[in-house]
């Protein structure tokens, strides 16, 4: 029988793992909130079924069945996570289901000052959103626990690639160089999420979480300055953040309200894993 990889929330990460894991013939079905009935144009035989407010997750109980391995990139709500609330017990009780992920944030930690963090550091988040995550890895956790779920976390870094990255910001005209003193935080190129879930499929341990970053955090003001050099383009100046930080949106203040220095060492020692993009000079050059 082949694999059979389900991802509650067929995005840009679980997308990427999804067409990977497809080139080597395992099946592949999920939600989107872009896709329509059937399989989407460009994707084979992909099993793909719309998620909106006319198609809750409750609808897709059914496409589970033959499930071996189980990614969900759905972020929880206020209400919790929503896809443990419709599919907890169905998940608890597929049969051969052999490993599962869920895609967490760093924003776990909280803000440290600037200090190391690793996966068994505890987890103070400092925002609404934060203490929701984890809220959603306990509540995934539990199927561990409780039901011998193959349950994995995996907390990322600020997540880049094709499409997506300051490359883009400064070609669209939208980047901006804001500046915290102390500040910096960790980036994962989308090669390395998806060679790090492929790596943990093949070694599977569950209820492990492991932290998804490049070798070197940065502060995002010199992220874009290296994207102005590379584009050859004069960066936007420099701007205070204490001074501006009225005009941001919660969500801005809540990113430069926190500062850390996330291990990446799990991922190396336990899972083999050697990034491909170990920082965002490497991952902006190849992207361009």
């Amino acid at each position: 029988m082949k694999n059979k990889l389900f991802c509650f929330g067929l995005g840009y990460s679980a997308g990427a793992l999804a067409h990977h894991l497809a080139l080597s013939g395992w099946r592949i079905a999920g939600t989107s909130r872009e896709a329509g009935p059937g399989a989407a144009a460009g994707r084979g035989d992909w099993e793909i079924f719309p998620f909106d407010d006319a198609h809750p997750l409750a609808d897709f109980g059914a496409a589970l069945a033959g499930t071996t391995h189980l990614l969900s990139s759905v972020p929880p709500g206020t209400d919790g996570d929503p896809v443990i609330a419709a599919h907890g017990d169905g998940i608890a009780a597929l049969q051969g289901l052999q490993w599962v992920g869920y895609l967490s944030t760093t924003g776990v930690y909280g803000d440290r000052q600037g200090g190391e963090v690793d996966e068994w550091s505890e987890r103070v988040p400092a925002s609404d959103r934060g203490r929701r995550r984890v809220a959603a890895e306990d509540a995934w956790l539990s199927l561990w626990r409780e039901h011998g779920v193959p349950v994995h976390i995996f907390r990322l870094a600020g997540i880049y690639g094709p499409g997506r990255n300051a490359l883009e910001t400064v070609r669209q005209g939208r980047a901006r160089r804001i500046r915290r003193p102390g500040q910096v935080f960790g980036r994962i190129h989308l090669d390395d999420i998806v060679q790090t879930l492929a790596a943990s499929i093949a070694r599977p341990n569950p209820g492990a979480a492991y932290n998804l970053t490049d070798d070197e955090p940065a502060p995002p003001d010199e992220v874009i300055a290296h994207a102005c050099e590379l584009l050859g383009k004069e960066p936007p100046p420099v701007e205070d953040f204490d001074r501006i930080k009225d005009s941001l949106s919660p969500m801005a203040r809540s990113f430069y309200g926190e500062s850390k220095r996330v291990s990446n060492r799990r991922i190396k020692e336990e899972l083999g894993v050697r990034l491909k993009w170990p920082t965002f000079r490497e991952g902006l050059a190849g992207l361009l």
